[in-house]
């Protein structure tokens, strides 16, 4: 368990520290050779301050040690006011090698000091906590492709150990067990999705590759449903389990191909199937992917010609 400082609920303690003139060289100068420290600059009188200092204290736990901040009140400490030549406050300098390196002056929203924050942390050669975790995705996404599912799992779970939010993850995981053909779990995963990432387009793929899983278990042999619209090109139905036998079978550029001409003989065919079908297939794969872009290209092309 974390020991608790005066600074910031939940920091560890030399996280977030009240400084002082007596202890500003060691504080920040010296802290500052291997971690970048944030100064803010306060005085008990200040409004402004009040509110920056809680959100600034907010983003320095969340870099989770890639910074340290430290809090001057100007009132105890005006020699060293004084030397930085601050006229106003609040105002917050980035301190790295001993150095100077940002800051800025005033109460700004959250996300500007979130921006600050990771830019010191890039400025000084460091990572964010962000960062870290979205490698670990790259890294649990390449195991995936490798067909190493399982220790993709354990690695997704292991990143959503460190932030349950992280929407890559969350679909990762979903996939993993996809791929470990163990569509309940994936399922049951999906539907405890948080709130605050249901909607994600990393969440809404993952359903999409649930749901082409679940129909491929039922999808017919290729060759019959590639004869059978051969033989009879109006039989609808025929060409659209043809587009689920291929996108079974691992051919979803043909998939798409499939549905397209389905939607351009009849696109109110069973309710719109074909269209319905194509934009599952899309949410399953990445926005970039070519087989996305030229088949929304032409998907479009029909809907406006």
């Amino acid at each position: 368990m974390l020991e608790l400082g005066t600074g910031g609920a939940g920091a560890p303690a030399d996280l977030i520290i009240d400084g002082s003139e007596a202890t500003f060289m060691v504080d920040v100068v010296e802290a500052s050779d291997t971690t970048p420290v944030i100064v803010d600059f306060w005085a008990p009188w200040c409004g402004p301050c009040k509110t920056l200092g809680p959100m600034l204290e907010d983003a320095v736990i969340a870099a989770k040690g890639a910074v340290k901040m430290v809090k001057i009140n100007v009132d105890e400490a005006q020699a060293i006011a004084g030397q930085l030549r601050i006229q106003s406050i609040p105002t917050v300098y980035a301190f790295f090698k001993g150095q100077p390196i940002d800051g800025f002056q005033g109460a700004v929203p959250q996300s500007e000091i979130a921006a600050f924050v990771d830019r010191v942390i890039q400025q000084s050669g460091g990572t964010a906590p962000g960062d870290t975790l979205n490698d670990a995705v790259a890294a649990a996404e390449e195991m995936l492709a490798e067909g190493a599912a399982v220790d993709a799992a354990q690695t997704f779970a292991a990143i959503l150990g460190e932030d349950p939010n992280h929407a890559g993850a969350y679909g990762g995981l979903i996939r993993a067990h996809v791929a470990m053909d163990d569509l309940d779990q994936a399922e049951a995963i999906l539907n405890g999705a948080p709130a605050e990432i249901s909607e994600a387009a990393e969440i809404e793929a993952a359903a999409a590759q649930i749901q082409l899983a679940r129909q491929a278990a039922d999808a017919g042999p290729v060759a019959e449903l590639r004869a059978q619209v051969e033989a009879n090109p109006a039989d609808h139905q025929a060409r659209f389990d043809l587009a689920q036998a291929l996108h079974a079978s691992g051919n979803a550029e043909e998939a798409v191909d499939a549905l397209l001409e389905l939607f351009r003989m009849d696109r109110e065919w069973n309710d719109g199937a074909a269209k319905s079908q194509l934009f599952t297939i899309f949410d399953s794969l990445k926005a970039n992917d070519p087989i996305v872009l030229n088949g929304r290209r032409k998907l479009s092309s029909m809907i406006f010609a």
